[in-house]
């Protein structure tokens, strides 16, 4: 797709082009610790079920599913109700598709599938963001969205 998508401004529009690696990934810094005060709350909810104890050998890999699943939720609802978690709009950014609309449940579940493999291969599915000419990431060439930096957030 070419990159006059993410550089031109659409008539009444205030979402412009791509922001920049660092703001990324201060929202993301930002959205990880909301995250992990998250998956706290949804292993507090399993507890009544353990009797109190932590997770033993035998259910380490549902509970690990679990909280997988958890966080595909917290970034999936957040996505596809705005494109904006907490971090995103913290720092005026928004995800959309490549035609600026709200992602669908299906498009949330590849970025977030995507997004995990490229941090997987230390980081460097993120990285790509630095040498991308329209400042994409591995994970969002595959599931056709884009971060846009959002200019009408009020200050």
């Amino acid at each position: 797709m070419s990159s006059k998508i993410y550089k031109q401004q659409k008539p009444g529009s205030d979402i412009v082009s791509a922001p920049g690696f660092f703001r990324r990934l201060a929202a993301q810094t930002y959205d990880l610790l909301l995250l992990i005060a998250v998956l706290f709350l949804a292993t507090a909810l399993l507890l009544p079920f353990t009797a109190g104890m932590a997770v033993t050998d035998h259910h380490v890999l549902i509970y690990r599913l679990y909280l997988v699943v958890v966080s595909f939720f917290f970034y999936g609802w957040f996505w596809t109700h705005g494109g904006q978690t907490l971090g995103l709009r913290a720092w005026k950014l928004t995800v959309l598709t490549q035609d600026k609309k709200t992602l669908d449940w299906s498009q949330a579940l590849v970025r977030f599938a995507t997004a995990s493999v490229a941090w997987g291969f230390f980081g460097l599915g993120y990285l790509w963001i630095l040498i991308d000419k329209d400042s994409r990431g591995w994970h969002d060439h595959l599931s056709k969205t884009a971060v846009f930096f959002d200019t009408s957030t009020k200050k």
